[in-house]
């Protein structure tokens, strides 16, 4: 691993990365600006990078929370913490409980589904009509199933999936299909209660917006 990775996981691990305004207070006039066309992603992880290109043209709702998601930090941390084999890795939940209060009902509107959940691909997780707030999650297989439900693709891998692929999977589904944690206690908890619970669980060092194109 390279030194400057060592020095970011060192800095997580001792809580030294304060959440920046930008995400406790978001500035809304931000917030709604339009994403780029498209622009890439490097999410550097516990287990290597992985390179995402977000397509606004796919999901504009979506890519423009992104945009301004990933511009302001808010994955720094953040814990894969459902990873099903042959079915999904899902994260998107801050470790630091006021980030996760202060976006824990900034909703945006659905959009219509026009690209397929295949492997790869990368689309906002939901409860139900119009619930997206922050969480992610990335296809391992064609989960094209999922289409009709109205989980729009906002993004793809496109270098990296083999670290997408290496993930820890040993504790599968939350209770009660599988061993993982509750998305309440981590709402509630944060980061502390996944390293004290599930430390194999890999992680988010930093995810910045690499490159940008932009029609005018």
């Amino acid at each position: 691993m390279r030194a400057r990775h060592l020095f970011a996981l060192a800095a997580l691990a001792a809580g030294a990365c304060a959440s920046p305004r930008s995400l406790l207070k978001p500035d809304v006039a931000h917030l709604d600006a339009a994403a780029p066309d498209s622009f890439t992603v490097t999410l550097t992880t516990s287990r290597g990078d992985v390179l995402l290109r977000v397509h606004r043209d796919w999901a504009p709702h979506g890519a423009d929370r992104l945009y301004y998601l990933f511009s302001a930090g808010f994955y720094d941390g953040a814990r894969f913490f459902r990873t099903v084999d042959n079915f999904v890795t899902q994260f998107g939940m801050s470790g630091d409980t006021a980030v996760a209060a202060a976006w824990k009902n900034r909703r945006i509107p659905d959009d219509t589904v026009r690209r397929s959940n295949v492997r790869g691909t990368l689309s906002f997780a939901a409860g139900g009509k119009n619930t997206r707030t922050t969480q992610l999650f990335i296809s391992y297989k064609d989960n094209s199933r999922l289409d009709p439900q109205g989980f729009a693709v906002v993004a793809q891998v496109v270098d990296g999936m083999s670290v997408v692929d290496s993930l820890y999977k040993g504790y599968g589904d939350g209770a009660p299909r599988g061993k993982g944690p509750s998305q309440e206690r981590i709402a509630k908890e944060g980061n502390a209660y996944l390293i004290k619970d599930f430390p194999k669980l890999d992680y988010i060092v930093s995810a910045r917006v690499t490159h940008e194109w932009r029609s005018r």
